[in-house]
């Protein structure tokens, strides 16, 4: 069994009666009871604060999120938490990933089967797992801090294919937006996996005909994510002196 250390995690233990139900009215996706689920917290305004993972355990929830959006994550849980009987604390676990056989206590990373499977507990003597851009780019799975930002809004980045949304649980922070951009309108903007030829940065602008197309995101050789206006991304665009190409 292969197994590795995702560095640049945190692993937020939250305990008490009312763990679950607090969750559920905050977080895009249904709080599990068992088992492992991807989620988000959007502002009001359905916009993106953080993404995480959460794990039930019998007697709590663990909340895997990067240790970028951690302690905002914290300070937001505590702000709602009001009288609700929640405690929250950091814990020791460290994130473990695998593309192999599982172990007993790991989850298929609920993403994408090409993700393979997330556990928690003691990474001693393990090796950091290796860079994962390129197969985040092939199956479009967008990153914290790259493709996730404030500016996100979820439904652009994906999260219905990385089911990190239930529309039908009830509500949660920011779902009037999501909901209206899932039945009322048509996504005109959103991400798109694009093939580079040329020299090019991440947070470029990618432009078609002088008019603006989007942004290039992560890249690793000829391939990238890139955020797109769809309507325009047809054809050969640029990105400073890279011409951009979208896959179809």
């Amino acid at each position: 069994m292969t197994k590795f250390h995702l560095p640049g995690r945190r692993v937020i233990q939250i305990t008490g009666s009312e763990r679950i139900s607090f969750l559920q009215g905050l977080v895009t996706n249904t709080v599990p009871k068992t088992g492992l689920i991807y989620s988000a917290l959007l502002t009001p305004q359905g916009k993106f604060m953080a993404d995480f993972f959460i794990k039930a355990l019998p007697d709590a929830l663990l909340l895997d999120v990067a240790e970028s959006h951690a302690d905002m994550l914290l300070q937001r849980l505590a702000m709602y938490r009001l009288r609700a009987d929640v405690t929250f604390a950091d814990s020791d676990l460290k994130v473990i990933i695998g593309h192999d056989s599982p172990p007993d206590d790991a989850d298929a990373d609920p993403r994408h089967a090409a993700l393979g499977w997330r556990a928690y507990g003691d990474a001693a003597g393990l090796n950091d797992a290796p860079d994962n851009t390129a197969l985040r780019i092939t199956h479009l799975i967008p990153e914290t801090g790259i493709e996730l930002t404030p500016e996100t809004y979820i439904l652009e980045a994906g999260f219905e294919r990385l089911h990190g949304v239930d529309f039908k649980k009830g509500c949660f922070i920011g779902q009037e937006i999501v909901a209206r951009m899932k039945y009322k309108t048509e996504l005109r903007k959103g991400l798109a996996r694009v093939s580079v030829a040329g020299e090019s940065q991440n947070g470029t602008p990618i432009t078609c005909g002088g008019k603006a197309v989007g942004t290039l995101l992560s890249r690793f050789g000829n391939d990238a994510i890139a955020y797109l206006r769809f309507d325009r991304a047809d054809g050969e665009m640029q990105a400073g002196d890279a011409t951009v190409t979208r896959f179809k």
